[in-house]
Order: C-alpha cells, then structure tokens, then sequence
C-alpha cells in the first residue's frame, strides 16, 4: 500500500559564517533536541563572500562521534588529514568521512572556472557503539555515481537504492538514502522510501510541487528550501515550468541521545569533556 509523504515543514535556511569567513546556508544544525535524527546538520556553501580576504576554506580541525558527507557542485575542495590522507573532490563528486573516534583535518576550497565554489555538507549521526570506531573516508568520483534518466527525469545515486541501483557508498549505520534528483519542466517522479526512515528535501533550483497525493496536487514550493516530510512510503515531486532540482536524504533513526559541542557529537557530556582533554594533551588521534 503506496502511504504518500506530505510536506510537515518547510525550512528557509539561514546565513552563517564558519571556518575562515565562508557564507553557508544553514539549514539545520546539531541540537540535542535531535528533531531531525539521524542527521545533523545540513549546509548549503558558496565560498564567495568570505570577511576577510581571500577564500580561506576550513583550516585544521577535529571531528568525533559523526559522519560528515561532502558533495561537489562547482569548483572543488583539497582535504587532508592526520592520518595522511590526502585528495581533491570536484564538481559530482562525494567524500563521505566517518569520523568515528577522531580526526583532524582541513578543507581547502579553489573556484572552478565559473568563478563560484558552491556544494553540500550533511553530518549523519554515529550510535553509540560506532562513535569511537576507527576513522574512514570512502571518496566516490562522479562517474561512478550512477544515474538513472527517464520521463524528463536524472537521479544520481550516491547511497542506498533508487530503480533498482545501488549507490557507491556503503556500509553506513544509517542505512541512508542520498539522491540527487532533476526534473525537467513539468515532470514528475514517484520515489519510494523507507515507511521507517526520517526523510528531507532540499530544493536548490527552480520550483515545483511537493508531496503530491492522488487526489492533491502537492505543495508549491521554490528554491532555496528544506522541506521535512511527514511519514509514509512514496514521496511524489512534479516540477514547476522551469524545472527542479532537489537533494533527496532519508535514514533510520538512531534514537539515542546526543549531546554536541562543535564539531563533536556525542551521547553524553562526560565523552565531549574527555574529547575536550584528549585534544589537549595530544592523545585525540590514534594512528
């Protein structure tokens, strides 16, 4: 039986300044209320309007307890770590960083030839018992993200499962799905998703109408939006005269409590204290 996904909210995303000065769009970040959980934080970046000087990125700094996930529209990111690891994600491209335990690393954006530097970071939560796991990253390049085109629509599948195929990140606690959809003017999709995963929409580009029902036509909604999906099993999307562009993630729910502090997240106060002192004392990464 098809449940269709309404829209529950809609979130206008707000300005930040993080790292060196770089202007996000901040949709959500971490709060110990978790209403969005398994997911974090979800930012929108163009590294175009930094406060001082020239593009800086993101110097060194630590993670522990989370999943960060990178992917590239324009321009591109070099990252490296104290690990030694070391690499450049470009335009399509994803890095999907498992912090787990703890490292320290750097984002260093360059402008394509567009002159822009725009993409997306999504931190996905850890349980508990995965939160001091050792470190990881699995960088996926954009042609060996699949896509799938039909009717007017492209659906690039970074994880889980979409018509059948599967995306290249795996092995993730979430179980996510991560979508990157496109429609052209006055298409539509029926997407299936987990009845028992939290599930958002991030419209980027153009309009369209959202969470669609058989007898509703959906919510008309215009780029730059997060929308919250309300439970169900499908998600149906219709574009607007110009089309759609729309970021697709859904996970299972942790369900365990959090307690965040900057780019820690963790169960309890007692682990962010003792990240605290680790990096303090240089023991916070373990080779």
């Amino acid at each position: 039986m098809n449940i269709p996904r309404k829209i529950k909210q809609i979130i206008e995303p707000q300005f930040v300044i993080e790292g060196a000065g770089v202007l996000l769009r901040r949709s959500f970040g971490p709060n110990r209320a978790n209403l969005f959980d398994p997911f974090l934080l979800f930012d929108h970046f163009a590294f175009n309007d930094p406060i001082e000087g020239p593009i800086r990125g993101f110097p060194t700094h630590p993670h522990r307890g989370i999943e960060t996930v990178t992917y590239m529209l324009e321009g591109n990111v070099r990252h490296r770590d104290s690990l030694g690891n070391m690499g450049v994600i470009g335009p399509g491209d994803v890095q999907w960083m498992t912090s787990g335990r703890g490292i320290l690393h750097e984002e260093m954006p360059r402008r394509g030839p567009s002159g822009l530097i725009v993409g997306f970071q999504l931190w996905v939560n850890l349980p508990a018992a995965l939160k001091m796991s050792q470190p990881r990253y699995q960088e996926i390049s954009a042609d060996s993200i699949p896509m799938i085109e039909d009717g007017g629509a492209r659906v690039r599948v970074v994880a889980g499962e979409y018509s059948g195929v599967a995306g290249p990140v795996t092995e993730i606690a979430a179980r996510p799905l991560y979508l990157d959809v496109a429609l052209d003017g006055g298409a539509q999709i029926h997407l299936p998703l987990a009845a028992d995963h939290f599930a958002l929409a991030y419209v980027f580009e153009g309009e369209g109408f959202f969470g669609m029902e058989p007898d509703r036509p959906g919510e008309f909604v215009r780029a730059v939006r997060m929308l919250v999906l309300e439970d169900g099993n499908t998600f149906s999307v219709r574009a607007g005269e110009a089309g759609v562009r729309f970021m697709l993630m859904a996970g299972a729910p942790i369900r365990e409590p959090i307690f965040p502090y900057g780019p820690f997240v963790m169960n309890t106060q007692e682990e962010i204290q003792q990240a605290l002192l680790e990096l303090r004392n240089g023991t916070f990464v373990q080779n």
